[in-house]
């Protein structure tokens, strides 16, 4: 059978991104599409990423006639994981373009796991439930006729009974643990020269070199691995990352595992394979600030060519990080930060406000834990409920009408958090504009010894920094007004945490901001 594989996220439906313009394949369709053509299916790629609206997709049902449409998310992408309403709007969109040509739908990702009547309903034909590689490939090897395999017998399949109209739901199927058995993503389906030009002419590439993760955290939502964690041999992910430096010569990877290098001495013998085959490919990387403590571990990294480390930071409060059952603490975020920088690696914090029970103390506690590390970034959301985690369990009552962001840019509070949606938005900018200022000062202090002689060198620097100061005072004092707003909208406040125990992080001396003046001081608490 010939096969379209397409997947629904649109970079030019999040604006953000869009502005941002940091494309990536999507690398769970490419796995997809590589498990049918080892079966020897013919496939097509559709690549929602760099196409301007579901047009595109209309088009390409009209010049491949596929035999299936097969709409497989990229779980890879956490923005998959969130389900963001105008991707789950184009997905319909795309399943009513199938269906008006009487081309079967399959249908496979984290939303779909989630909601597989809402597919159903609009016309799929199949909903592949978790991990879908070899579900799909056993699906299409049946409506090819190579196989009378019934239907309920294919592990991972929801599915409408055609006689009874009833739905049925297979039982799960394993998870794939041998993950170098797996053949490579199916690159040359790409037009990579696109990416390239996206990139401004230089290109990142995104691989994995796992599946899964298996910490608890009880705000992230798992429909697609669940709690179990494969890795991939450090031989079979440098066999890979040969094969992508020989054919398309990227200047820069992401690997977009949740956890890279979980397993005790990976990093250490992948840093050992990549150095004894000349292979010295910067990348960008997540983990967690307790992995990051283990002996070596940050001098690994570097030696792989790591030159950005993101960490689930989340928050400078141990009593929220406890209540997440994040599994750290708080100094250990300071000192794995500590440990990355002594070995040249920027380090990123992801940052999450409006947990049940949150106070105006916990806030205070993240932007002190922010002034303490100095990371290179930071990136801020809110508390988002996903279905099947406890935190989602825990706040269900509370939860409003619309249960999932537009994009990714939208912060919206959807149950009743301890503040508003206005006031997360505003401490949104508050943060950003403090981290700015101080980033950019730090900046100009190390520009000083140049700008004796070359006046020009950091005016724009400079000018950054007076904006950011000069808004500062009127960005804090919205924030406290909105902190004072009623937030009854949503039903009964969930759960409060417990009393703060652990102190904070030592807080930057007041002179990192430069001169001591209303303007320029740096805020004690978030909005006090």
């Amino acid at each position: 059978m010939r096969a379209l594989l397409g997947q629904s996220y649109y970079l030019r439906f999040d604006p953000k991104l869009w502005a941002t313009m940091r494309p990536y394949p999507p690398l769970g369709t490419l796995y997809a599409a590589s498990a049918l053509r080892e079966r020897g299916h013919g496939v097509a790629l559709f690549d929602a990423m760099l196409a301007d609206s579901e047009r595109a997709w209309s088009d390409a049902l009209d010049r491949v006639r596929p035999d299936l449409a097969v709409l497989y998310e990229d779980s890879f992408n956490y923005l998959s994981k969130m389900c963001l309403l105008r991707m789950r709007q184009a997905a319909l969109t795309m399943i009513d373009m199938a269906v008006a040509r009487g081309c079967p739908v399959i249908v496979s990702g984290s939303d779909a796991s989630d909601h597989p009547g809402l597919y159903l309903t609009r016309g799929a034909r199949f909903v592949i439930a978790g991990e879908g590689d070899l579900t799909l490939a056993e699906l299409v090897d049946r409506l090819a006729g190579r196989t009378t395999t019934p239907f309920e017998a294919i592990a991972g399949l929801v599915f409408r009974d055609d006689d009874t109209g009833r739905v049925v739901r297979t039982p799960t199927r394993p998870l794939v643990d041998d993950l170098d058995a797996l053949p490579y993503p199916a690159w040359d389906l790409v037009d990579i020269d696109a990416y390239r030009d996206r990139w401004r002419g230089r290109l990142s590439m995104n691989l994995v070199t796992t599946r899964g993760c298996p910490y608890h955290c009880n705000w992230c939502a798992k429909p697609i691995w669940g709690q179990r964690y494969h890795s991939r041999s450090p031989e079979n992910v440098v066999n890979e990352l040969a094969w992508l430096v020989r054919d398309f010569r990227p200047d820069h990877l992401w690997f977009a595992d949740d956890i890279l290098g979980l397993t005790p001495g990976w990093l250490a013998r992948f840093a050992e394979l990549l150095a004894a085959r000349g292979l010295m490919v910067p990348f960008k990387c997540l983990s967690r600030a307790d992995l990051l403590l283990r002996d070596g571990e940050a001098e690994a990294l570097r030696r792989a060519g790591c030159r950005t480390v993101w960490m689930g930071a989340e928050s400078g409060s141990q009593r929220v990080l406890d209540a997440m059952e994040k599994g750290v603490r708080v100094e250990q975020i300071v000192e794995a930060t500590r440990r990355l920088h002594d070995q040249g690696i920027e380090v990123g914090f992801f940052l999450q406000f409006g947990y049940p029970g949150e106070t105006r103390d916990d806030i205070a506690r993240t932007f002190d834990l922010v002034r303490t590390c100095q990371p290179d970034d930071i990136g801020v959301s809110v508390s988002y409920p996903l279905p099947g985690t406890p935190f989602h369990q825990r706040v269900e009552a509370s939860i409003g009408s619309t249960r999932n962001w537009v994009d990714s840019d939208d912060l919206a509070m959807l149950y009743r958090g301890p503040f508003t949606t206005a006031f997360y938005r505003q401490l949104h900018r508050v943060l950003h504009r403090e981290f700015r200022a101080r980033q950019t000062w730090r900046r100009l202090r190390g520009l000083a010894p140049a700008m004796s002689t070359r006046p020009r060198v950091g005016v724009r620097q400079t000018l950054s920094l007076l904006r950011s100061v000069a808004t500062l005072p009127y960005a804090r004092w919205r924030l406290d007004r909105l902190a004072r707003v009623p937030n009854g909208d949503l039903g009964p406040l969930p759960y409060a945490l417990p009393l703060q125990s652990a102190a904070r992080p030592t807080a930057q001396p007041a002179h990192e901001l430069g001169p001591e003046t209303a303007a320029t001081r740096p805020m004690v608490a978030a909005g006090r």
